[in-house]
């Protein structure tokens, strides 16, 4: 019998993580599963010719780049990419992974957060974490490396309120790329 989601009733949420270091979330473990001999292979190919090789991934996607990033790390160390951008990833795995993670690509993983998207804050804590390297946009667009929990509260009430009409829908238009992208251009100067 198949829960929501195609997990099989039962099943743990979570599967172990790579190398055997923590726990990953069963859905994102079996997506990076149906893709990962394939990004392997490829960036096998790469890895001879000595080129630059980052992850980077949106949604769904960043989940699977930073997985993909915690596998090559963990498990297969020559073809570990030189790093991660992700653009609002949920929550992947738990602290034990993270802290692997944090400490392999200290300085080369950039997890981008704007404002009120929903989707970071998804699955729950504390059972899933996020990895370091927060890059937060706030209401008013301004890109910070960190945002104290007091000031972020704040910040998100604020975006919460910036359109009167439809309030509930800050989470989902702030998770749109098309709202990454335009913080991102706005921050260059």
């Amino acid at each position: 019998m198949k829960a929501s989601g195609g997990r099989t009733c039962g099943t743990p949420p979570h599967r172990p993580g790579p190398g055997g270091t923590g726990y990953v979330h069963h859905g994102f473990a079996e997506a990076l599963e149906s893709v990962y001999p394939a990004v392997r292979d490829t960036l096998a190919g790469y890895r001879t010719n000595g080129q630059s090789v980052w992850f980077t991934g949106h949604s769904l996607g960043g989940a699977l780049a930073m997985l993909a990033g915690a596998r090559m790390y963990l498990e297969e160390p020559r073809l570990a990419a030189d790093g991660v951008y992700t653009y609002g990833q949920p929550r992947t795995c738990d602290r034990l992974l993270a802290t692997a993670y944090n400490k392999g690509f200290r300085n080369r993983m950039y997890r981008f957060v704007d404002n009120n998207d929903v989707v970071p804050q998804m699955p729950p804590e504390p059972a899933f974490t996020h990895v370091n390297a927060l890059r937060y946009t706030d209401s008013h667009g301004k890109l910070h490396e960190s945002m104290p929990v007091l000031s972020s509260l704040t910040d998100r009430a604020r975006g919460l309120t910036a359109d009167v009409l439809a309030p509930a829908g800050d989470g989902a238009r702030d998770h749109f790329m098309d709202a990454y992208l335009t913080a991102l251009e706005n921050n260059l100067a």
